[in-house]
């Protein structure tokens, strides 16, 4: 970086306040469209004619290759410059997200998808960087204010916004919106962040098979959290596959890491105590994060047929309660132990999931409101303070390689969520309708007055159907409904779990020196 440290927001140049204002625009993007197709898939599904079990790779390729590019950015951003690199960043992420939306196959949509993630990813850490990096002191704390809540509102509303699009246009404005935001981003950043030289010279000596192994290392372990739950693990060969593959190239990529003497990914920053916990916490954080934004669209589509409209406005309570909490959240920063608000976020989010795993057929936007607007002023509460805790004791030469690496590691920890809820959805979704069908049995009586009751209620409506089969199969559709309904509850109560397991990782952290001063 060129000059002497910056400690005041008004000695920072204005034109890097803009490009700053950029990069947090651009970061948002690109979280963004990790959730914005969720509550649309079954409109994309049917405008590319694709199957359901195909149109989740639509959201899984992008992670793929945005998991892909986020710990490559550290070494880049060194050998191009931040301006470059994030330039390069927005451009190719606009052109892609123009493809997604003139796609017209889904094979087309997974390519296009896959680049919009790889080159959009390096919009992530290159935020956090530039924001460690210029602004030290009391000021720090106002920017990682509003870093968090980009970070986090841009999943939470992500259904919302993108059920919005999708019901008021169609579903290719969830990629063409991209297209003026993008090419603004980048135009400005060009114009703006002139706040590092390149270093051409580390570039001539890429490590292009420590890319190879890194890029199959993490492709392959998104695909077997993916695709794993749903074909029964090491059960189904291609997973078993994928999985050695995984081993192997892993092996390979932390020995070549650990080997070379310019490695792609610098792993030093893992010395340090409170980036170590900083970047487990935050991993914690990333299943809360991605966790609810996944489970909640689903229960509303599945269970109470929800338009994406209808589970947006649902969800936006989140949104709207971060919004208005970060201010506080900003101000208490300055006034209490990071560790101790941290530890009031932890708690505020189980306590919203104990609250809301009560979920009927019947629940709805006023019976997830209270426990939603928990979890929106959580979120803050949590993402706010570890970053400032994960950041706030390094030097500034680590922190564009930590930035990668601690955003790899939240964007993992919503990965393995993500498989672990699938698989405990199917897991608990057989345990309950295996006990719901042994207290359906002929010989209950309230089991055979209903069908009773049902059997004459048909034959009075349709009375060329057969009666006591269509009461049979409403028994059963409501035996896999509720079924269904107690498994989103057991994945609830699991998270809430987690996060009261893990406060005691919090009394591991050192206390920053000086709240969100520079580090040391």
């Amino acid at each position: 970086m060129s000059g002497a440290p910056i400690t005041q927001f008004s000695q920072v140049p204005l034109r890097h306040r803009l490009g700053f204002a950029g990069t947090v625009l651009g970061m948002f993007m690109a979280i963004l469209d990790i959730q914005i197709v969720s509550a649309s898939l079954a409109e994309i599904q049917a405008g590319l004619s694709a199957g359901p079990d195909e149109a989740s790779w639509i959201q899984t390729s992008y992670l793929i290759a945005e998991i892909v590019m986020i710990p490559l950015s550290g070494f880049l951003s060194r050998g191009l410059s931040t301006r470059v690199l994030f330039t390069l960043s927005s451009i190719g992420f606009t052109l892609s997200s123009l493809a997604c939306a003139m796609a017209t196959t889904l094979e087309s949509m997974i390519v296009w998808r896959a680049l919009q993630g790889f080159l959009g990813g390096a919009m992530i850490p290159i935020c956090f960087a530039v924001s460690f990096t210029l602004f030290t002191g009391p000021k720090r704390i106002a920017v990682s204010v509003l870093i968090s809540l980009t970070a986090t509102m841009a999943p939470t509303i992500g259904p919302s916004f993108g059920g919005w699009l999708t019901d008021a246009l169609s579903w290719p404005w969830l990629f063409l919106i991209n297209v003026p935001i993008g090419l603004m981003v980048g135009t400005l950043v060009w114009c703006t962040l002139d706040i590092d030289r390149p270093d051409y010279a580390l570039l001539r000596r890429f490590d292009w098979l420590g890319l190879l192994w890194m890029a199959i290392f993490l492709g392959t372990a998104e695909y077997v959290m993916e695709e794993g739950p749903r074909w029964g693990w090491l059960d189904d060969d291609n997973i078993a596959i994928f999985a050695a593959v995984c081993l192997a190239s892993g092996l390979l990529f932390f020995w070549r890491t650990l080997t070379r003497h310019e490695p792609l990914i610098e792993l030093r920053a893992f010395r340090n105590a409170n980036f170590r916990n900083g970047c487990l916490l935050s991993m914690v954080v990333g299943v809360g994060l991605f966790g609810l934004v996944y489970v909640l669209p689903l229960f509303l589509a599945r269970v109470r047929s929800y338009s994406s409209l209808e589970i947006g406005a649902t969800l936006f309570i989140t949104g709207a309660t971060m919004f208005m909490t970060a201010p506080l959240a900003g101000r208490l920063a300055r006034l209490l132990d990071l560790r101790l608000m941290l530890a009031m976020g932890f708690c505020g989010f189980a306590v919203s999931c104990f609250w809301i795993a009560e979920l009927t057929y019947l629940s709805g936007f006023w019976e997830m409101a209270a426990p939603l607007a928990l979890r929106g002023s959580s979120l803050i509460f949590m993402f706010m303070p570890v970053n400032q805790i994960t950041f706030g004791t390094l030097s500034p030469a680590e922190i564009k390689n930590a930035a990668a690496l601690y955003n790899l590691m939240r964007n993992l920890g919503g990965a393995f969520g993500l498989a672990a809820i699938n698989s405990v959805l199917i897991w608990r979704g057989a345990v309950h309708r295996q006990h719901l069908a042994e207290s359906l049995q002929w010989g209950r009586p309230h089991v055979q007055d209903w069908l009773d009751t049902v059997t004459q209620r048909v034959a009075d409506l349709q009375a060329a159907l057969p009666a006591e089969a269509a009461a049979l199969r409403r028994l059963q559709v409501l035996q896999q409904r509720e079924a269904l309904v107690l498994s989103y509850n057991d994945v609830l109560l699991l998270m809430a779990l987690l996060f009261v397991c893990v406060l005691p990782l919090i009394l591991l952290v050192d206390k920053p020196r000086v709240p969100g001063g520079a580090g040391h």
